[in-house]
């Protein structure tokens, strides 16, 4: 194994999932990619872009590809972690043998992705189909400092605060989400950054 910076020798040192998580990551590594550490994982890149991640869960671990939904996947392992999931796929486990079983699938899957990267394949992400939620609007009219910064943020990170707000069904819980989200907006975070 590479020597890894703290923060990924600790997420791999944490109890649970570890035998799990230990053999992704020696399918992973015996890849071309290289190990980095992003967004609370580790992360696997190739050809300057993103690849997978690996992720820990109370049920399950699992493997993440950023273009999960570009790549071959003849098994059918992969599955959209949300009904909002665009671009990013991912296959869960539950026990050592499961891995052990998927290891030939998962490395034509991740061989796919590192094509796909290195090919250049971009997904199509259409603009922004989602109604901004009417408190929201209200608030950004309101608020022009708060409308710039808006504005400035990627579309993923938008669409991550649209979702939150909009996903309250009384107008005073979308009201207060929107409220819970300006500190972030104002930093330039999406709704799920820390």
């Amino acid at each position: 194994m590479p020597a890894s910076n703290p923060r990924t020798q600790a997420f791999f040192e944490k109890p649970d999932w570890q035998a799990e998580l230990a053999a992704l990551r020696a399918i992973l590594l015996s890849l071309p990619l290289e190990e980095t550490f992003k967004w609370r994982g580790p992360c696997y890149t190739a050809h300057g872009g993103n690849i997978a991640t690996l992720w820990r869960f109370k049920d399950a671990c699992g493997i993440g590809l950023f273009k999960g939904v570009l790549a071959e996947d003849p098994e059918g392992l992969l599955v959209a972690l949300g009904e909002n999931s665009r671009s990013m796929r991912a296959v869960k486990f539950t026990g050592l043998a499961a891995v052990r079983d998927a290891e030939p699938a998962l490395r034509a899957l991740i061989t796919s992705a590192i094509a796909v990267e290195q090919a250049g394949l971009k997904v199509d992400m259409p603009k922004d189909d989602l109604e901004i939620p009417e408190e929201l609007l209200a608030r950004l009219e309101e608020d022009p400092a708060l409308q710039t910064a808006f504005d400035a943020l990627t579309p993923g990170r938008r669409r991550s605060h649209i979702l939150h707000v909009a996903g309250a069904r009384q107008s005073a819980t979308r009201a207060a989400r929107v409220e819970k989200c300006r500190p972030k907006i104002l930093a330039g975070r999406g709704f799920l950054d820390r």
